[in-house]
């Protein structure tokens, strides 16, 4: 299989810890919830692009690239593992930030933001709020062609292209040693769903290696039918990308909406609560933008019998615990930080 000879850069040499969550499921009164924790992968602070980086930086340095540019938001996971990721390459790291919501960057806020600047980012280009980002992004690698001559190896948001999510596909693979070994089976999987690698690849992996459990995506941005779409087709192209003939039903692909709040990176009382519980029952730390939405959506969904009480749910970390920091006055307002 084509995924097996794609070139690897091993960021991680482990499989991340599959453990259960006794507290959280008494809590909730069922089903048996469980934690794939992908916020302990390697990198910079861990999440899921860790995965994506290690097959697309391979790529980036057979190419021979000595550069790479990234986008992101304002508090962007990705943008902080992908300079990791470049520093330990021996590569210069250019970022672009994308202001989603107006006013929301800072170049003196904390969290991700202050990880960029202590990883020694080459620099930081801002899209503003309502900006054309595909133009913001042309005219930072304009800027830097022109600066330094060097031609920045672009990778595009989240790592999400084919490449990337190929490292969420191998992944399930892991997943299912793991449930050989401790002899488990899951019901449900529940995983975040933003730029879609991980989603997308990891229906991919289900198609290629039989993962019996259905896939729930929680969108933290989109609208279900934009993100069903979106999934639904890289997951194929994925599976194009390596040459497999294995397939993916259009009602494998599932994707809810109800917990994206007011917006993409502002929590609403449901993602506070899930952030609350999580840390008070098990000490887990979720993010305000990716898996605390994820979370309310897991807890959602076992509250109005979406996720049947009797079974085994999977919920996938994907990290993004240090944009916790920038959150602190929020979380302080709304009684969860002292």
């Amino acid at each position: 299989m084509k995924l097996f000879d794609l070139p690897r850069r091993v960021y991680t040499e482990f499989a991340t810890p599959l453990e259960p969550l006794p507290r959280l499921s008494k809590a909730l009164g069922g089903p048996e919830i469980w934690i794939k924790r992908d916020d302990q992968l390697g990198l910079a602070g861990g999440g899921n692009k860790t995965r994506k980086l290690e097959y697309v930086m391979a790529a980036a340095l057979d190419d021979g690239a000595k550069a790479v540019m990234t986008v992101g938001a304002v508090q962007s996971n990705h943008c902080r593992l992908t300079l990791a990721a470049a520093k330990r390459e021996g590569l210069d790291c250019y970022l672009v930030i994308e202001e989603r919501v107006k006013g929301s960057y800072s170049p003196q806020a904390s969290g991700n933001n202050m990880l960029f600047h202590l990883l020694g980012v080459k620099g930081i280009f801002v899209s503003p709020f309502g900006a054309d980002i595909k133009a913001a992004i042309a005219k930072a690698r304009e800027t830097v062609r022109r600066d330094t001559g060097v031609e920045p190896y672009f990778i595009p948001g989240g790592a999400s292209n084919t490449l990337g999510a190929s490292g969420y596909a191998a992944s399930m693979l892991e997943l299912l040693g793991q449930c050989a070994s401790q002899h488990l089976s899951f019901d449900n999987l529940v995983v975040a769903s933003g730029s879609g690698g991980t989603h997308g690849g990891l229906l991919a992996g289900k198609a290629l290696f039989g993962f019996p459990g259905r896939i729930l995506g929680v969108s933290t941005r989109h609208p279900t039918a934009v993100q069903k779409a979106h999934i639904e087709s890289l997951a194929r192209e994925t599976l194009a990308f390596l040459e497999s003939k294995a397939t993916i039903p259009a009602e494998w692909v599932s994707v809810g909406d109800d917990w994206v709040g007011p917006g993409y990176s502002i929590p609403d009382e449901r993602t506070i609560e899930a952030i609350r519980i999580f840390a008070n029952e098990e000490g887990v730390l979720l993010d305000p933008v990716y898996t605390g939405k994820t979370a309310a959506g897991l807890i959602g969904m076992i509250r109005r019998g979406d996720i049947p009480k009797g079974g085994k749910v999977l919920f996938w970390h994907t990290g993004g615990w240090p944009a916790l920091f920038a959150y602190g006055d929020y979380l302080e307002a709304h009684g969860t930080a002292a």
